[in-house]
């Protein structure tokens, strides 16, 4: 795809979210071969910034499926430590999904799955802790299909998502941040939805476009044992290959108590859920700002950005915004909120998809 905007995703991939400069060694990894024009344009920006190293990867999520269902349990226990060697070297990681499926692990081994990515986990705290990261999406057949979108009409919307000025959005997300600090406790009213939650002591954090792209949202967590009341997520969420709908949860001092979805997924939602103690708990809440992002795109990377909806996340809280909750599971499922409201102590900050809040107007899209 000779497209111009490839070259400015990749400017804004390299120069804005991971910063490269002169002397770093940098990884460009992406998880599908559809990838490779953006690959290119990333490879050779960073060798023209100044990198020292520069190193390129493909991993294909067909095989890995193969590994998933095939790989005894001494296979499964080997960890890679030759990775981690390499990942310690790194200053910079660029992660890049184009999956052609995303239902490619639906019928894989679970169990194999989940003991995986716990046995690899060291791996994701590395480049995540100790290195300048960015995360993103590149257009498919795929995705644009999942998306109800025809091709064209998903590269418009990715880019126009991708391709903004983040520095200005920052300076908007600011403002909503310094209101998150002073909040005590948070309620969240919808149909079949209220919920409400203390984030006292827990900081607001921007995420304006240093490690996932698309960004855009502001994010605080919970006090681990705040939460009550109930939440029905209207955003379809696909998860370890499995497509959940109409998820719901009810809480107690913090615990989900009670969880259902869809189309039976029930003991398949409630499996994610006993993975660990964590994973019953909240380790993120956030709400969504993108002005790009309005509809759900069944993928994550989007759809926790859509401008008007939160997320609620069960598992592992970020070292940023530490409420304590550790899990092998990190699950961001949204809720839309153009039919509800959002409250931080006893100011109404955003109803029906749109902030109220006087300081909180400029980033209503226009």
């Amino acid at each position: 795809m000779n497209d111009p905007r490839i070259r400015r995703f990749a400017e804004i991939l390299v120069d804005y979210s991971t910063r490269v400069k002169k002397g770093d060694l940098v990884l460009i990894n992406a998880a599908g071969l559809e990838a490779l024009p953006l690959v290119k344009e990333l490879y050779a920006l960073c060798l023209e910034r100044g990198a020292r190293y520069v190193e390129y990867s493909f991993s294909v999520p067909e095989i890995d499926r193969s590994f998933y269902n095939s790989a005894n349990k001494q296979q499964l226990e080997h960890f890679p430590q030759h990775k981690l060697d390499f990942y310690k070297t790194l200053t910079v990681y660029i992660g890049i999904s184009a999956g052609n499926n995303s239902m490619v692990m639906a019928n894989a081994r679970q169990d194999a799955m989940v003991a995986y990515q716990k046995l690899t986990r060291p791996l994701i705290d590395q480049r995540v802790k100790h290195t300048r990261w960015v995360v993103t999406r590149y257009p498919t057949h795929a995705a644009a299909q999942e998306a109800r979108m025809s091709l064209d009409e998903y590269e418009d919307y990715l880019f126009s998502a991708c391709c903004i000025d983040w520095k200005v959005e920052s300076r908007k997300q600011e403002k909503l941040k310094k209101l998150m600090d002073k909040t005590r406790n948070v309620r969240i009213v919808a149909p079949d939805t209220d919920l409400r939650f203390s984030i006292e002591g827990l900081p607001g954090i921007k995420c304006d476009g240093r490690l996932n792209m698309p960004d855009g949202e502001v994010f605080s967590a919970p006090v681990k044992n705040s939460v009550q009341g109930h939440i029905t997520y209207n955003c379809p969420s696909i998860y370890q290959g499995k497509e959940y709908n109409g998820v719901r949860f009810e809480f107690k001092d913090g615990k989900i108590i009670k969880a259902s979805a869809d189309a039976g997924m029930n003991a398949a939602l409630n499996k994610i859920l006993d993975t660990d103690e964590g994973a019953r708990y909240i380790g993120e809440f956030a709400i969504g700002v993108n002005p790009g992002i309005r509809q759900p795109m069944r993928n994550i990377l989007f759809d926790e950005k859509i401008f008007g909806s939160i997320h609620f996340t069960p598992g592992q809280a970020y070292d940023e915004c530490d409420n304590g909750n550790r899990s092998a599971v990190h699950w961001d499922l949204v809720r839309l909120l153009d039919d509800g409201e959002i409250w931080f102590d006893d100011l109404l900050i955003q109803k029906n998809g749109r902030f109220t809040h006087k300081d909180l107007l400029e980033l209503n899209p226009a």
